[in-house]
């Protein structure tokens, strides 16, 4: 019998080390093209977009079909007033999207599934998340993240034969990595998985396990100890909820979403079959990574989805609301906010219908824009239900309950902004998210000049890094200099007879990119190997690359819709007004590349860690509670009581 794991073990690592186990989960090569990637090192593929790819009938019919079942159930079936009252999803709402078929969206027909595309299983999302955002998170947390599509990309044949049936008719799952004091550096992973015979021993606490509390099968990352015959490392599971060993200690409550069933589950002893193990040891956080990398488009899907309710609710509103003798959406200052919500939803669908298409397709790699579609549909989707609070002013600000007990309609906005609001956390924060898609967008420099700011390389690696740096760059830069956006007749097709123009917003869109794709080069000729410190450099230039990211989805959209004869006059001109919003804040975000208070804003930090503004504290008194700001996690049998409730 092997010893449980030393409390004292957990792992302690360099800045240096976190970084270089982060970069050895990255997906190293790219096999195929990759529109964003282009558009960060100025080159601007417009053909990798336009004409925009369309689904096979056949996806189309199966698509639509389970569509109109789901409207039906949403509309008859699912109370989201009920939910954000008693704070869990009905267990007959469970048991009837299980028997829908909904919890297997994704998984193939030959297990059991519906087989639908990622283009239909975003929009399934996009509708039940409207009906409640809690179950959307149910749903996608279950396929998005969950045992299906780790499976389906990285199991074997028997472990799909095993658990993709149950997964897409009866079982429930959930994703466990974070700890209590590991969030979005796995290096520091303290959760062991012992090798002990054809079994591993799993020993660890887990938190923020959504669907945990009511799933039935676990995907659990933890970490293999190099052994003889192990080569160890972070390793990903498909554990058996009810095992023995494994308690949800507690049922986590949020300010929003609150039918989540997100928990803290320990895992004392937990024996797990070594079938069980997905891929070789070591893979795991590739693995999630990979997974993500479609599965991050399920979060901006149901963003789509409150964009929609938003423009929906504030249309109607500010018809009705009259103030100064005319409707309040006549008024500028409101109606600014109304054309802003519009257009963001139109391009944020553009966006992911788009990015869904080509995951579909896998024709181009899209980790770069999948990772860009979820940063700028959270952020975006937080303002939408903002600006919809502030259209509604006081009643905005009050609950759906308050105004049907007076007499008005529940009109629940106030929750959407509590309920979008996780969306900037979940899977990958802003900040995280802003420093994956640099680290992806800077890609091609560090390949051939990465040496050249790596300290620990040699003055020859040094040499031959300068020497291919110089041929990359020979070539590289004189493209930066002009290009089709300079010339008034490119991109006419987004210019037809009768419609405002988009075809000067893809000439915009063809420039910038490669102004910032210079501007980039400039930053790391100026900083080199300090250029990872400058986070919020690189979080402008991740913004801006969003921006151009949107605006060209959204042109290639309207020009579908024009084409198809759906609502195409109408489309262009959202599309027109959303670049036109986007442009001015690419501006601003150029302007603040160089202009900025970075290097204050770093010296004010050091003062407020070291105590110096403490008197600013003065005057208030803190309500919060006493305990540690991490809580224990030391390995060991839990005290306790289990609240895990699967759904019968």
């Amino acid at each position: 019998m092997s010893a449980p794991p030393n409390p004292s073990s957990r792992p302690t690592v360099t800045e240096r080390e976190a970084r270089q186990v982060a970069e050895a989960a990255r997906e190293q090569d790219w096999r195929k093209p990759s529109f964003a990637k282009e558009l960060f090192l100025g080159r601007f593929r417009l053909d990798l977009l336009h004409p925009h790819p369309v689904p096979a009938d056949e996806h189309v019919q199966r698509g639509e079909e389970f569509l109109a079942k789901l409207r039906d159930f949403c509309e008859t079936k699912i109370d989201g007033s009920v939910v954000e009252r008693d704070a869990r999803i009905p267990d007959e709402v469970i048991t009837g999207l299980k028997e829908l078929g909904a919890f297997g969206m994704k998984i193939d027909t030959k297990y059991g599934g519906l087989g639908l595309t990622q283009v239909y299983y975003n929009k399934a999302l996009s509708l039940v998340g409207s009906a409640n955002p809690a179950i959307g998170a149910l749903l996608s947390a279950h396929q998005s993240i969950g045992v299906p599509q780790p499976l389906k990309m990285f199991g074997t044949q028997e472990q799909k034969d095993t658990f993709l049936p149950r997964c897409a008719r009866t079982d429930i799952s959930a994703f466990l990595l974070t700890e209590p004091d590991v969030g979005s550096d796995p290096a520091r992973l303290a959760t062991t998985a012992v090798p002990e015979g054809d079994e591993y021993v799993l020993d660890g606490v887990k938190l923020w396990t959504t669907n945990g509390v009511v799933a039935d099968l676990l995907v659990v990352m933890a970490r293999v100890p190099k052994s003889d015959g192990h080569k160890g490392g972070i390793t990903a599971f498909v554990v058996e909820a009810a095992s023995e060993g494994i308690t949800v200690e507690n049922r986590n409550a949020f300010m929003g979403l609150r039918g989540l069933e997100n928990g803290v589950t320990r895992f004392h002893r937990v024996r797990v079959p070594a079938a069980n193990r997905i891929g070789p040891e070591g893979a795991g956080l590739k693995i999630a990574l990979t997974t993500l990398n479609t599965g991050r488009l399920s979060l901006p899907a149901m963003c789509v989805g409150a964009g929609k309710w938003c423009l929906k609710i504030a249309r109607e509103w500010s018809a009705a609301r009259e103030q100064w003798g005319k409707p309040v959406a006549l008024h500028e200052a409101v109606g600014s906010k109304i054309s802003f919500i519009a257009a963001t939803t139109f391009a944020l669908e553009a966006v992911v219908d788009l990015a869904s298409q080509m995951a579909d397709e896998d024709r181009n790699d899209i980790r770069i824009e999948a990772a860009l579609a979820k940063l700028y549909g959270s952020e975006m989707a937080c303002l939408i239900a903002d600006e919809l609070v502030q259209i509604r002013g006081g009643r905005g600000f009050e609950t759906a309950a308050s105004l049907e007990a007076r007499g008005e309609r529940a009109v629940p906005a106030e929750q959407l902004l509590r309920d979008l609001r996780i969306n900037r956390i979940f899977e990958g924060s802003t900040e995280i998210m802003h420093l994956l898609i640099a680290r992806e967008a800077v890609d091609a420099h560090l390949s051939v000049a990465g040496d050249l700011i790596d300290p620990d390389k040699s003055l020859s690696d040094k040499a031959r890094a300068g020497a291919q740096a110089g041929v990359f760059y020979a070539k590289w830069l004189p493209k930066l200099v002009a290009g089709p956006g300079h010339f008034p007749l490119s991109y006419t097709d987004f210019h037809p007879r009768g419609h405002v123009d988009l075809s000067a917003h893809l000439r915009y869109v063809e420039r910038t990119a490669r102004k910032l794709a210079r501007s980039t080069f400039y930053a790391m000729s100026r900083w080199q190997g300090r250029m990872e410190t400058k986070q919020g450099f690189l979080g402008r230039v991740v913004d801006i690359g969003a921006e151009l990211f949107a605006m060209s989805a959204a042109c290639v959209r309207a020009e579908h819709l024009r084409t198809r004869g759906d609502h195409g006059r109408e489309a262009y001109q959202l599309a027109d007004a959303f670049c036109r919003q986007a442009r001015i804040r690419v501006e601003e975000l150029f302007g603040r590349l160089w202009t900025n208070t970075d290097d204050l804003d770093r010296k004010v930090v050091k003062g407020v860690l070291g105590g110096a503004y403490e008197w600013l504290e003065q005057g208030v008194v803190d309500p919060s509670g006493h305990g540690p700001w991490i809580a224990d996690a030391t390995p060991g049998p839990s005290t306790r009581q289990n609240v895990h409730r699967p759904i019968p």
